[in-house]
């Protein structure tokens, strides 16, 4: 009896165990839709389609019924290159076959168009279908992505304020209508714009870059620099960050600061070209302002070794280097007011070496610097009067003219211009005869090397 009783159960508990089974295997069909069910149904469907139309199309290649599902496959799934070859055919089937709709035909061209970076072609389908569905949101938004693309912004605004138009609440609209503005140099509106693609994607280093620049370019460029500093570190928008910064710092009379964000920009990895010349040339300027010139003339250097006749890099390499080996023409050129004049006194000493030289003013002017002086030697005594220029530029007969009528009005004997840089030849011209001499840069120079500062 018992054996009988054991074997019931057995076999009992054998049914429950494959009923289980069973049921677990009759419940798989209702797994999500990222469960393995569906997806083998739609690789089946997917499949399916494909073959269909494939074996359609190997007898009649414009066979719209093949031609338009397996386009419509392919564009849903991003796989822009097999369909943009179905909606090239589709496009010209069109005008003949009612079951075509021209508009989604050509609107589907034009994106895959876009998508592959074919802007051209992309352009001449999407306005096409605008002459189809002007009040469209996919027409109107690829429309602006492709003028958008082509540098045309000017014309992407009005299609992606259209759009916006037609439908306020779809995303990603506010961030291309704002950089379209931008680009168009729409500084002012493009603010608001760009501020509510901030408020929708935070994160988006794009649109706050281009915010803060467009914030410099309207006056605030306090509010600006915040931002531009926030970004340095960035290793997309930081080199171009660092940039902004710096100009606004030099422009405050802040160099310190300035040579702080242009060596940072420095150190950043993948730097444009473009911006790492900028930064170089920028932070040269700094360096020079502080007489730093060892250091500027390294950037200097390091532009010319990237790309010769880089702006000017070529004549500031050559007067700063003349300017690292001459200390006095460093100070006559870059020193402060104070110390130019102590050089200026003593040019006029070593001018008349062995003479008593009595300095009896000195007028500092915008400009230049007027040093009055009475000269007494064994045979003669003279007033005389010497201006000091420090423009290394040419100097022409009009400043000369006003020199020699302060000569008259003050009554003095006789007059030296001199000059780091050369007179014009009409002011050359205009010294034969009178009471003037010109001193240029090479005499200049032999001055200079007499002469030691403590």
């Amino acid at each position: 009896m018992l054996p009988i009783v054991i074997a019931v159960i057995v076999s009992l508990a054998v049914i429950a165990v494959l009923s289980i089974v069973g049921g677990r295997r009759s419940s798989g069909g209702g797994e999500s839709k990222g469960g393995r069910r569906p997806r083998l149904a739609s690789q089946k469907n997917r499949a399916q389609i494909i073959r269909e139309s494939t074996k359609k199309l190997s007898h009649d290649p414009y066979n719209t019924q093949a031609l338009l599902p397996l386009a419509d496959l392919y564009f849903n799934e991003n796989l822009w290159d097999k369909a943009i070859t179905l909606y090239n055919t589709l496009v010209d089937l069109a005008a003949t076959h009612p079951d075509v709709d021209p508009a989604l035909v050509c609107l589907r061209h034009g994106i895959c168009c876009y998508k592959l970076k074919r802007i051209p072609e992309a352009l001449k389908s999407l306005v096409t279908v605008y002459k189809l569905q002007s009040d469209s949101f996919d027409v109107n938004y690829y429309l602006g992505q492709a003028c958008f693309a082509n540098n045309d912004f000017e014309k992407a605004i009005p299609c992606f304020k259209k759009a916006y138009t037609i439908n306020p609440e779809a995303s990603g609209i506010t961030m291309p209508l704002g950089m379209a503005m931008y680009k168009a140099k729409r500084y002012r509106d493009c603010l608001p714009v760009l501020r509510k693609a901030l408020n929708d994607d935070p994160q988006n280093k794009e649109a706050l870059f281009a915010m803060a620049d467009a914030m410099q370019e309207c006056g605030a460029g306090d509010k600006a620099l915040k931002v531009f500093v926030h970004l340095r570190p960035d290793p997309v928008y930081g080199p171009k960050s660092c940039l902004s910064a710096g100009v606004i710092h030099a422009r405050m009379g802040q160099n310190d600061a300035a040579v702080q964000d242009y060596e940072i920009g420095l150190k950043l990895k993948d730097i444009p070209t473009e911006t790492f010349l900028e930064l170089n040339y920028r932070l040269a300027q700094c360096y020079f302002s502080t007489n730093k010139i060892s250091q500027g003339l390294q950037c200097l250097t390091t532009i010319n070794n990237t790309v010769p006749n880089y702006k000017d890099v070529t004549a500031l390499i050559s007067r700063y280097k003349e300017l690292n080996q001459n200390t006095n023409l460093q100070l006559y050129l870059t020193s402060g007011t104070s110390d130019f004049v102590v050089l200026c006194r003593n040019l006029v000493t070593k001018f008349y070496a062995h003479s008593f030289v009595k300095i009896s003013d000195v007028e500092v002017l915008q400009e230049t610097v007027d040093i009055h002086c009475e000269i007494e030697t064994p045979k003669w005594e003279d007033v005389e009067l010497f201006r000091f220029y420090r423009t290394t530029g040419a100097v022409g007969e009009l400043f000369v003219r006003d020199f020699h009528a302060k000569l008259k009005d003050k009554k003095v004997d006789r007059g030296y211009c001199v000059t780091p840089g050369a007179f014009s030849e009409e002011a050359h011209k205009y010294v034969e005869g009178r009471p003037i001499d010109l001193i240029e840069k090479a005499q200049l120079m032999t001055l200079l090397k007499k002469i030691t500062l403590k």
